[in-house]
């Protein structure tokens, strides 16, 4: 059934968007299409003005509050790096003030731009570690000042605002038949805003995909329980997606879906990706916007044969990450791994053991951790190589040796310590 409110809605966001940059590209991706056997296209959000989707939400909930309020006064928001930049560039835009509260962990570079976009209209306040603390501050900061909070992804203008992507979508392919598209998830804004933008069209909707996080998977626990789920714990390495609980109107959307339609990313293949569009196509992602292009290998049987849209949501990379990018790249691939091992202490022991490493095997880390014992020694030892079956033999010669060794590589508690 078409929502034909909804769809007027989207369009007069998308309209005024036009006051700040154009439709983003969505290109046809040559080396992806001929990888996975089909017409993939990408949805190029890192090419906004601040380089993610998100400042088509932020921008939408100021526009409708000034319209409502035809005045100005004072906003505030709680983002790890996206959602304040976006917030930034539209109040100096708007020319209102603006306080940005986010994690102390945030990366320099989005801190950075964030200023750069803001100037003078904003202020920036790094309180707490996770995006939960920051958000509070926001929240607890707008009811003290009586500032208005620009919620980053639960919030139906915000939603609106990022409908947007799917209208651009479905302009600039025309009549072409679309057959899937897949979406990153986060709080959710986006997903949900897709999703109802294409249940209210009167065409026919594609399939949909959504992508989180292995280590933050809201959408698909709430999915699985049937109800909205905080988790404990996240790995907060996807920065711009990794949320705790996704929010409550876009899960009212998605709700719907079924926990299998919920790709979720291992970090360290995320990383592979990342790395792989930098070398191959020149394109920078950040982590959260290589996820819809990092979910082809899982959905890699799905789209043969078929019109594929992702999403790309986001190029804000740090490049001071790029070494512990290529380093988890690496563990996922299985061409690097850490081991504890007991070296005797002993002349020519070194040699000896350098010896049984093959042709194709690299010392990449060497640390004696403990050198008081008499005779053995414990030691930190890192090995890249240029094929993961190389490892299996060098462990056997290892064995033979009668090298006591302990693989650490997926240790994330010891590796956090001695890595």
């Amino acid at each position: 059934m078409t929502d034909n409110t909804f769809i007027t809605r989207v369009a007069a966001a998308q309209h005024a968007l036009r006051d700040l940059f154009p439709a983003t590209p969505l290109q046809l991706n040559e080396h992806l299409s001929k990888k996975y056997d089909a017409r993939i296209y990408l949805k190029r959000e890192d090419l906004t003005p601040v380089r993610s989707y998100k400042i088509r939400g932020a921008f939408n909930f100021m526009r409708k509050k000034m319209e409502a309020c035809a005045a100005g006064g004072t906003f505030c928001c709680a983002s790890a790096g996206n959602h304040a930049q976006g917030f930034a560039f539209a109040c100096r835009h708007f020319g209102v003030k603006g306080r940005v509260f986010m994690p102390v962990t945030t990366p320099q570079q989005k801190i950075d731009k964030t200023r750069v976009f803001g100037g003078d209209a904003i202020a920036i306040e790094l309180t707490g570690d996770f995006f939960d603390d920051c958000y509070a501050a926001a929240k607890a900061y707008a009811e003290a000042q009586g500032a208005e909070f620009v919620p980053p992804f639960d919030h139906e203008d915000i939603v609106e605002g990022q409908a947007s992507v799917a209208r651009e979508i479905r302009e600039q392919l025309g009549e072409e038949r679309l057959d899937l598209v897949v979406m990153p998830v986060g709080g959710g804004g986006l997903a949900s805003g897709m999703t109802r933008y294409f249940d209210a069209e009167s065409r026919s909707r594609p399939e949909l995909r959504f992508v989180e996080p292995l280590g933050a998977p809201s959408l698909r626990s709430s999915l699985e329980n049937g109800a909205l789920t905080r988790m404990p714990q996240i790995d907060g390495f996807v920065d711009g997606a990794a949320v705790s609980l996704i929010g409550a109107i876009p899960f009212e959307t998605l709700s719907r879906f079924r926990p299998d339609d919920v790709v979720l990313a291992p970090e360290g293949r995320l990383c592979q990706t990342m790395l792989d569009m930098l070398n191959v196509e020149g394109i920078v992602l950040e982590p959260a916007g290589a996820l819809a292009i990092d979910a082809l290998d899982t959905l890699q049987e799905e789209v043969r044969g078929k019109t594929v849209a992702l999403v790309v949501s986001g190029g804000n990379f740090d490049f001071e990450r790029l070494p512990d990018v290529k380093e988890r790249a690496l563990r996922y691939c299985g061409l690097k791994k850490y081991f504890i091992l007991r070296l005797a202490q002993r002349p020519g022991a070194l040699k000896d053991f350098l010896n049984l490493l093959g042709p194709d095997d690299d010392i990449a880390r060497f640390e004696y951790l403990k050198k008081s014992a008499r005779d053995f020694g414990s030691i930190l030892l890192g090995i890249e190589t240029k094929d993961p079956a190389n490892f299996p033999a060098l462990l056997e010669r290892f064995e033979a040796d009668g090298i006591r060794y302990q693989d650490i590589t997926d240790d994330q508690i010891v590796a956090d310590l001695l890595i």
